[in-house]
């Protein structure tokens, strides 16, 4: 879904009451005012939506924006932003912390807790936006890593940036069965970008653990799709005591249980996104993946991804949802 935001098609009066209807739709509820006072505010926002990401380009006058307290509290939305700067330079500012971005940085921010964005030029950024739990399932102590400034001209920066650049240059020619692969690559090199910052890398855990670990994650995967699959099953296969599978995971972003869960649902997303299974129902493909309740199914499927399935399916197929 391609949507284009932009202060052009209002007077010059109306333009920043425009731009905050535009970036609240867009993004988060937020606070947004321009030091422009004697200036026209000029600003566009072109947004498309990659499965369960979001990918826009800001291109705008210098502004200012916050995050309240108070917008947090009206709201239900859980989100992790990150600002990819092209252009201009601009401060995130979260949870202590200042990230200065110059072109080609990036830096992460979290909607479930007050931030500001200020940029005093005009600038251009790259904005990916994707649910919460995408990262927080995937990396430890997530508030440790916001507005910290991530270089794009060396390692997992560098190959972040130029993914992102490639994509929003070619993203109206993507096919559709190749969207959510994409999407998934994106997070994965985001991921990996992050876990370069202090407090993103695991835990030092002994040989042993490390053994245990990778033996009952192993056995798990073999097993996703088995209902019956549990803690109990994995110890008397593995001929491990119950605590001991449960140290294996200490220091994980999640428990076993959380981390089978997980790899259900990312397993579901992507049989949800093939095109050539568009005949298969949501249920049957839920159901095929472990789950044995198809409430319980949608209810955290939109907890981990931020749409239900059938809203997902429907952005990447084209159908309408009666035909689902």
């Amino acid at each position: 879904m391609h949507r284009l935001w932009s202060t052009d098609v209002v007077e010059a009066r109306d333009r920043l009451s425009y731009w905050v209807e535009a970036v609240c739709d867009t993004y988060v509820q937020l606070d947004c005012d321009t030091p422009q006072r004697d200036g026209i505010f000029h600003g566009t926002i072109d947004a498309n939506r990659l499965a369960t990401l979001c990918l826009s380009r800001v291109t705008s006058s210098p502004q200012w924006v916050r995050r309240t307290p108070a917008k947090i509290a009206r709201a239900t939305e859980d989100y992790f932003l990150v600002s990819i700067q092209t252009a201009g330079h601009g401060r995130i500012i979260q949870d202590g912390r200042v990230a200065e971005l110059s072109p080609g940085d990036f830096a992460l921010y979290d909607s479930t807790r007050p931030y500001e964005l200020i940029f005093d030029e005009p600038f251009q950024q790259h904005v990916l936006q994707l649910p919460g739990a995408a990262l927080r399932t995937r990396l430890r102590n997530t508030e440790t890593l916001t507005a910290r400034r991530v270089c794009g001209d060396r390692g997992a920066g560098h190959l972040m940036i130029g993914m992102i650049n490639t994509l929003a240059a070619d993203i109206d020619t993507l096919e559709a069965g190749s969207v959510a692969a994409i999407a998934e690559s994106v997070e994965n090199i985001l991921v990996a970008g992050l876990r370069s910052l202090p407090g993103a890398s695991d835990p030092v855990v002994s040989h042993q653990i490390a053994f245990h670990r990778s033996q009952i994650k192993a056995y798990a995967l073999q097993h996703l799709r088995d209902p019956e699959l549990s803690v109990n099953q994995i110890a008397a296969h593995l001929r491990l005591s119950p605590s001991t599978i449960h140290r294996a995971f200490v220091g994980e972003p999640n428990s076993l249980n959380a981390w089978i869960w997980n790899q259900r649902l990312d397993g579901a997303k992507r049989d949800i996104c093939d095109p050539t299974l568009v005949n298969r129902t949501i249920s049957d493909i839920a159901f095929a993946w472990g789950f044995n309740d198809a409430a319980h199914f949608s209810r955290i499927f939109k907890g981990r991804f931020g749409c239900s399935a059938r809203d997902l399916r429907a952005s990447i197929s084209g159908l309408p949802h009666g035909l689902l």
